[in-house]
């Protein structure tokens, strides 16, 4: 069912469809316990991508990052993003990118089954990493949490997306601004958009932002990337790959939940 909220046309899901979805959700849930197994110094980001292609291929499932389009940009040519360290999203695999000890390695997957998108995101240790990097990893997926228990009712998306700024930034570190989550079904990107931070008052006008109620049935991927440094960006050149200015670390965690009348549901693990 279509709902229009504060002029945003969004896709409410029945039970049925949030089913489905949890199952396309557990497809990419699988294809990232398999690569988790397989993060080790010496591997290949190549050889993480062949793992996920395989695991979701084998349930009869379908890669939806790969061919996916980019205005001015080649298709994706992958069927997972993996980014090491000061690189935030995109990272394009290859067979040149080789993991090495106390790197961490940001993984984001997705696949279309039966009609519908799962997506998710984790970041993991390469071996032995110092506390400092442990604690990034640590406040990213608890910001990702944090975000989670704001989507309810009554909520709006602008409390989610400010659960995640304060949660981030009472722990020192910076939130992506450029880049958000967003409504997930049949497609990988649907609306609502769910920024990582919110500006306050009028500017939240002149930069488009646009909070919506949560409504059940609204289907979200939430997705925390948090900088330990700056808050600055860039796109490599090849188009997809993007970094940190000042080449501090950074982490990303991603689930798509689904919204209820009461808690929300994790549509992206068991």
């Amino acid at each position: 069912m279509i709902a229009t909220l504060n002029g945003i046309d969004i896709d409410l899901k029945t039970s049925a469809e949030i089913d489905a979805m949890h199952e396309a959700g557990l497809v990419v849930y699988e294809a990232h316990m398999a690569m988790r197994d397989a993060v080790r110094p010496g591997v290949s980001t190549a050889e993480l991508d062949r793992i996920a292609e395989t695991v979701i291929r084998d349930h009869g499932a379908t890669p939806v990052f790969k061919g996916y389009p980019k205005k001015d940009s080649p298709d994706f040519p992958a069927s997972i993003t993996a980014s090491i360290n000061h690189e935030l999203v995109h990272g394009i695999p290859s067979p040149d990118r080789i993991l090495k000890e106390g790197d961490i390695i940001s993984l984001d997957c997705g696949c279309t089954y039966n009609g519908y998108v799962g997506d998710s995101a984790y970041t993991w240790p390469v071996g032995e990493v110092a506390p400092a990097v442990m604690r990034l990893l640590e406040v990213t997926e608890g910001a990702l949490y944090e975000a989670i228990r704001a989507a309810v009712l009554p909520n709006e998306t602008k409390d989610v997306s400010l659960a995640t700024a304060d949660y981030v930034q009472r722990h020192g570190y910076s939130v992506a601004r450029e880049y958000t989550g967003h409504g997930v079904g049949k497609e990988m990107h649907e609306e609502p958009q769910v920024p990582n931070w919110w500006p306050s008052g009028p500017k939240a006008r002149r930069l488009n932002f646009v909070s919506v109620p949560l409504r059940p049935g609204m289907t979200i991927a939430i997705e925390p990337m948090v900088i330990a440094g700056r808050a600055e960006l860039r796109e490599l050149s090849d188009k997809w790959t993007v970094v940190t200015r000042d080449r501090s670390l950074c982490a990303h965690y991603e689930h798509t939940i689904a919204v209820t009348e009461g808690e929300p549901i994790i549509l992206t693990r068991p």
